[in-house]
């Protein structure tokens, strides 16, 4: 696993835009796993002054979103298509069409995992972007899933609910259960980088890097993957 220590968050999405940025210049078909939150924020400001600049073409790029909240329609502010939208999408000139982010308002959801499932199971992600929730959490998998999981309906523990409350005007709003792609899936990924900021992930952060790598900790599987990237600020870094 490589670290590398920024100043901030903003230097930290800069960072991680490097390794996009060399991944797309190399092959403009690339597929990309996409996270949401407000990790990835600066990244993604990253990729959209990079195509205003420049124009950097992200049009037969593939991308692959972690996971979406159960029962939120993709018109609703908080769902994470329309976040993507919000945030990247619509600023660069990607093809929606490429884009693949679980429905999490699918009549019937254990179908919709076996399809999102299949889907991955087609292609290969080239760079996978992750957050890492306070628990440990990668994308929605929280502590106890199963390293072989693959997409699946998973309840949200209480501290992240409690965590992504910020994002709500009542927290009694926030989704309880989110469908998410798989561990086993992520860790299919050429390479992935992580990216944590805020000295609120500092006990992750350790746990994923110098802790056992037990299911208690799903991050700490990261520990097995042959090309990690971990991008931190000093505060996420401060306990390793």
């Amino acid at each position: 696993m490589k670290l590398i220590i920024a100043a901030n968050a903003e230097e930290a999405g800069k960072k991680a835009f490097l390794e996009i940025k060399t991944a797309v210049d190399r092959n403009p078909r690339a597929v990309l796993g996409l996270a949401t939150g407000s990790t990835p924020l600066p990244l993604y400001n990253e990729i959209i002054a990079d195509r205003k600049k420049n124009g950097t073409s992200y049009k037969n790029i593939t991308t692959f979103n972690l996971d979406e909240y159960v029962g939120l329609s993709a018109n609703d502010p908080q769902s994470y298509i329309r976040f993507m939208k919000d945030s990247l999408f619509d600023h660069i000139d990607i093809d929606m069409k490429n884009v693949n982010i679980p429905c999490g308002t699918a009549d019937d959801l254990d179908a919709e995992c076996k399809r999102y499932s299949k889907l991955l199971s087609e292609k290969v992600i080239d760079v996978q972007i992750l957050g890492i929730g306070g628990n440990g959490h990668i994308a929605f998998n929280e502590p106890g899933t199963s390293f072989e999981s693959t997409t699946h309906i998973t309840p949200l523990t209480e501290k992240t609910i409690q965590d992504n409350a910020r994002f709500f005007d009542d927290e009694n709003k926030v989704p309880r259960f989110a469908i998410t792609m798989g561990i086993s899936e992520i860790m299919r990924a050429k390479k992935i980088i992580i990216i944590a900021t805020g000295a609120n992930k500092a006990d992750a952060v350790c746990n994923m890097i110098k802790g056992e790598v037990t299911e208690q900790c799903p991050a700490s599987i990261l520990q097995r993957h042959e090309d990690v990237v971990c991008i931190l600020d000093a505060g996420a870094a401060s306990k390793i």
